[in-house]
């Protein structure tokens, strides 16, 4: 009996980095990018401390205007903790990240995290509707968790776009 799963299913073979395989040896190299250093795919640390970091900046922010009510017991009693704080964190997140990516290609926690938004195309600047885009595919959380052999999430797919690092 031949072997007819041969045909349809790769196997252990293709994967990065094995013997024989033909996937990239390194995240970025079919993209054309270096394996490390500057320009160099990030990785999924610094992809977290960059989004940590633009959390933890709307949420301070949002306290400054919106303090969350800690010790309410009423509005704990009608379950509308934090409702306003919440709203106001995540709208001041869009508008911390959104419009930096699209002008300058990265957000303030990506700046600290040391990396960046590039095009794929070459173009200097993501544009308001990748960001849009990626910034609305972010908040769902699991498209930036599904990435594929370039180390690039669903929603960098989406826009054509990949994350790189600063320095």
């Amino acid at each position: 009996m031949a072997r007819w799963t041969g045909t349809w299913l790769s196997g252990p073979g293709t994967l990065p980095g094995a013997a024989g395989g033909t996937g990239p040896r390194w995240p970025g190299e079919r993209l054309g990018l270096p394996e490390r250093g500057v320009g160099a795919v990030a990785g999924g640390g610094r992809r977290v401390a960059g989004l940590l970091l633009d959390w933890l900046a709307a949420g301070l922010i949002a306290s400054l205007f919106v303090p969350p009510p800690l010790y309410d017991v009423a509005a704990a009693q009608a379950q509308t903790v934090g409702y306003e704080y919440q709203v106001a964190a995540v709208l001041l997140w869009f508008v911390l990240t959104v419009p930096s990516a699209a002008l300058f290609g990265f957000t303030p926690g990506m700046a600290a995290a040391g990396i960046r938004v590039g095009r794929l195309d070459g173009a200097s600047r993501v544009g308001a509707w990748r960001a849009v885009v990626r910034w609305a595919l972010t908040f769902l959380l699991i498209p930036p968790a599904i990435r594929n052999v370039d180390g690039r999430g669903l929603h960098d797919r989406t826009t054509d776009t990949v994350v790189v690092r600063m320095r």
